[in-house]
């Protein structure tokens, strides 16, 4: 299994184009030893030949320049990409599909919900049918059952629900419903190596925890150090619970979640612009570093 990290960010990027924090101001005036990131998105493929997307953020189209497999020029109209998989309706994981209009109708894997909110609340499926029809889209069980993609033969997928959060303009908001976020292990059919991946990871469950254990890589939910990061920096009083996210530090936090998991390769994604991390010399980096989790960057590859 090939794993190409198309964006590591959270939402906005890094650094966020309006926001002059210290890890932001840091790495624009290269005070820090720091990389820039795009917003979050992943390619996965069993051959190398033919891939599946997971999200396509704003930055989809830098994202696929900077990543040439995914254009192999075959033909005068060409892509590699053989479907694309939505963990969630949040806008920096599903607005990039509008670049892919040209492309139309594409193959679309999500939830239920998923599927509610990009017809409803952000009706980005609508608006797509305008060219060639827009989707064709596959509705994802949450049942432990697995499901494939056509044209990639090599990978079997199962999807689980993850606690975390609706978009701001979903219908249900502030009303949880199974199938807003979820999680997918990727499973090499030919060597049974498996990739679990949640950028998205509120609160796990005792399912999710087995998940991820059984997994041999890890690609899960970095976006804030602490849970109060935001009020910290000046930014707000939200806290990363209230936003569906885990964060790194605390006694319930990712770092003790991820410490008794032997068997899986540890690989933070989705970073938020804020979390010192994102700093290759800060003392949060050090603890990862010593815990043997690593921070995604764009452009990292892995292979299973």
């Amino acid at each position: 299994m090939f794993i190409h990290v198309l964006g590591s960010a959270a939402g906005g990027g890094f650094p966020q184009w309006n926001c002059n924090c210290d890890m932001c101001d840091g790495v624009r005036r290269g005070k820090i030893n720091a990389k820039p990131r795009t917003q979050s998105s992943i390619a996965v493929s069993g051959n190398g030949l033919d891939w599946v997307l997971f999200n396509t953020s704003p930055d989809l189209l830098a994202q696929l320049a900077a990543f040439p497999p995914l254009q192999p020029a075959r033909s005068v109209r060409d892509t590699a990409i053989r479907g694309i998989i939505f963990m969630d309706s949040q806008i920096d994981h599903t607005t990039g599909l509008l670049m892919l209009r040209e492309g139309c109708p594409h193959e679309i894997y999500c939830s239920d919900m998923v599927y509610e909110d990009l017809t409803t609340g952000f009706p980005l499926f609508r608006m797509l049918e305008h060219w060639n029809g827009g989707i064709n889209r596959h509705s994802i069980p949450l049942n432990g059952d697995t499901f494939t993609i056509a044209s990639i033969e090599e990978l079997v997928f199962r999807a689980i629900p993850v606690k975390g959060k609706a978009p701001p303009y979903s219908p249900h908001r502030h009303d949880a419903h199974v199938g807003d976020n979820i999680g997918i292990q990727v499973i090499d059919t030919k060597n049974n190596k498996t990739l679990f991946y949640s950028p998205g990871l509120g609160e796990p469950t005792a399912e999710t925890i087995n998940l991820m254990s059984q997994s041999d890589c890890l690609l899960v939910d970095g976006t804030f150090w602490e849970e109060g990061e935001m009020s910290k920096v000046g930014l707000g009083d939200k806290k990363a619970a209230d936003m569906g996210h885990l964060p790194q530090s605390g006694e319930t936090g990712m770092i003790e979640l991820l410490r008794p998991m032997q068997k899986p390769r540890k690989v933070l994604i989705h970073i938020n612009n804020t979390n010192p991390i994102l700093d290759e010399d800060s003392i949060e980096r050090k603890i990862l570093n010593d815990e043997k989790i690593e921070v995604a960057f764009d452009g990292m590859d892995l292979e299973l």
